[in-house]
């Protein structure tokens, strides 16, 4: 017979006030059926899949078995990533009382080793981690496993995929052997089998199978946008977008903060929450977005549980769910109560494969979308602010601006509509510096002012990833961008810096929109993921570098085979919003024409280069 609600499982009362607190009523399968289980103190092996609520079916009774009174580690989880390791340890934390203060630690490789060691010096009672990572705090002597009362592995098949087994068992073999351990995997191999019947004593086992959503009433789209581009990509679609109000799902805290930070500073009412935010504090920004005071909620999967506001409108996956089951629990969001929806994913190149796995297990058809033009952006704002002129002159009382405004034209022989155009500019914030005098509509066909997606064997860059450099900085030969080509290359001592101080200017662009530049001997190619309309190409175009006009435009292709078979050298440049080097018209910085280095730069190399920027 199926458990009512949170209560028949037999938690403590504090959990249990925890868990109404973030909206869950109803255990799912696994959590009906492991949790009782748990907090008698057996062990587990549970087969389930991540997103059928395996994380509260084991971190509700883990935070049972600690004491909050003992300051050491007394419970692990480990899981096969970081992410995973971020976001189970997120996960856990928003769970425990605030009375008892319990503290939880990620530890993950591919960061610094002091933030975690202090953790741990500070006596943090839970640790979720990598096993790599574990082993290096064993080994340090700072984490200590002889009081270990209860450890989970987690996503135990990829872990043993991954090629963990040994660390695995070197962990499991160094805690006591009266600790619980509950054992969950996707699929239950061989392996598995051997790591239960040594490790775990008598294991119950439980299998729960996928459960799904109806998302019938929601409009689900993808784009294809780098990492770095993501922000300016998401600010583009909010400004242009009708909807009542929007979530923005996001993997990590670090990432929900600096997203919903970049659209405030955009001017969008936006506010975030994570794991970290008090309930209380949660309970006030979902109740301001109901009001309407806020539009646009940035938040991690934990702390939107149990959120149910009905006038979101569009859901957007900042960063693509790992699982089918997240994403299905995220768009749901939207389209409520007899209303329709809308879905947006993010997509970095690589991981295009994803949104197939996605279609196949929903069923759903996803659509490719289009991101916005500056152009697209201008105009929104512009006829929104025409709407709200409209509504203000309807309430009247406009006489003396009237007279000021006519005295005005006919003192200086301005025409009417002039000004009215220039106040309607400023309105949309443009100041004539970044987009062209007049609104220029965009033609959403043109290569130029489409956000395409990448083709096979174009580069690209992404931001995040381990410092190995595979994906931060590093090279792919998955993705592509909006490529252009200009008529300067290293013959004519042209530089990276020269190149970005010469687009940036001219064309209005940031330099954090500028992706990789290709120097061959006679020509460059420049990405600009997000384009560039007709306006700024014709600026961009006229502006010369060493005496030489730039003569931008879109590429049509590979380079010749003369240059492209020298091969393009990586060397290493600033990632910031800067322009650099090089005057407008003027010898791009770092280099003489005859290849002489000017002081404080380098001397040019006989083959091409390639700059990620």
């Amino acid at each position: 017979m199926s458990a009512a609600t949170f209560h028949d499982l037999g938690m403590p009362e504090a959990l249990n006030d925890v868990v109404a607190g973030l909206g869950f009523t109803v255990p799912t399968p696994i959590q009906e059926q492991a949790i009782p289980v748990l907090l008698s103190g057996r062990d587990i092996v549970g087969v389930a899949q991540t997103g059928t609520g395996k994380t509260a079916a084991f971190g509700l009774p883990l935070l049972a078995a600690v004491d909050p009174s003992l300051h050491h580690v007394q419970a692990l989880v480990l899981t096969p990533t970081r992410e995973l390791a971020i976001q189970v340890s997120e996960a856990i934390a928003s769970f425990v009382p605030r009375e008892s203060r319990i503290s939880v630690l990620p530890i993950y490789g591919g960061a610094s080793f002091v933030p975690q060691l202090r953790g741990l010096e500070r006596g943090a009672q839970v640790v979720v981690g990598t096993p790599g990572r574990v082993i290096d705090m064993i080994e340090r002597k700072a984490l200590k496993m002889g009081d270990m009362r209860f450890v989970v592995l987690d996503e135990a098949d990829e872990m043993l995929r991954m090629g963990f087994a040994e660390d695995v068992e070197t962990i499991l073999s160094s805690t006591p052997e009266d600790k619980q351990v509950a054992l969950f995997s996707a699929t239950m191999p061989p392996a598995i089998r051997r790591v239960a019947e040594t490790h775990l004593t008598k294991p119950v086992e439980i299998t729960v199978s996928r459960q799904s959503s109806p998302i019938a009433s929601v409009e689900q789209t993808y784009a294809i946008v780098p990492y770095r581009n993501k922000a300016e990509a998401l600010a583009r679609i909010l400004s242009t977008s009708d909807v009542d109000a929007a979530i923005v799902f996001v993997r990590t805290r670090e990432t929900a903060e600096e997203v919903g930070a970049a659209l405030a500073a955009t001017g969008v009412n936006a506010a975030s929450i994570s794991g970290d935010v008090a309930q209380r504090d949660r309970e006030k920004i979902i109740e301001r977005l109901r009001g309407g005071q806020v539009d646009v909620l940035v938040a991690t999967d934990v702390a939107a549980r149990g959120l149910d506001v009905d006038r979101i409108g569009l859901v957007v996956n900042f960063d693509v769910p790992r699982e089918v089951e997240t994403y299905v629990h995220r768009i749901g969001r939207t389209g409520r109560a007899g209303r329709t929806g809308r879905a947006l994913t993010f997509l970095t190149p690589k991981e295009k494969p994803r949104l197939r796995t996605i279609e196949r297990v929903t069923g759903s058809r996803i659509t490719e979308a289009v991101i916005p033009t500056r152009s697209d952006v201008a105009t929104h704002r512009a006829g929104a602010a025409i709407g709200t002129a409209e509504t203000r002159l309807a309430a009247g009382r406009l006489s003396a601006l009237r007279e000021r405004l006519v005295a005005h034209a006919e003192a200086t022989g301005t025409d009417m509509i002039d000004i009215a155009a220039a106040l309607l500019a400023i309105s949309i914030g443009d100041d004539g510096g970044v987009a062209p005098d007049e609104l220029q509509l965009a033609d959403h066909g043109s290569r130029e002012e489409r956000f395409e997606r990448p083709e096979r064997g174009d580069r690209y860059d992404s931001r995040g990833g381990d410092s190995r450099g595979r994906e931060r900085g590093g090279r792919s030969s998955g993705g592509g961008e909006n490529r252009y080509r200009i008529a300067v290359g290293h013959r004519d001592g042209v530089t990276p810096q020269g190149i970005v101080g010469a687009i940036t200017g001219e064309g209005g662009l940031r330099g954090a929109e500028i992706g990789k530049i290709d120097i061959f001997p006679t020509f460059s190619i420049v990405e600009i993921p997000l384009g560039i309309d007709a306006e700024a190409e014709r600026r961009i175009g006229a502006a010369k570098i060493a005496g030489r006009a730039l003569r931008i435009k879109a590429d049509s292709g590979p380079p010749a085979r003369s240059d492209r078979d020298r091969g393009p050298r990586e060397f290493s440049g600033d990632r910031g919003e800067r322009s650099f080097g090089g005057d407008r018209g003027g010898r791009s910085g770092g280099y003489e024409r005859g290849g002489r280095p000017e002081r404080g730069g380098e001397r040019r190399p006989s083959r091409p280069r390639s700059y990620s920027h």
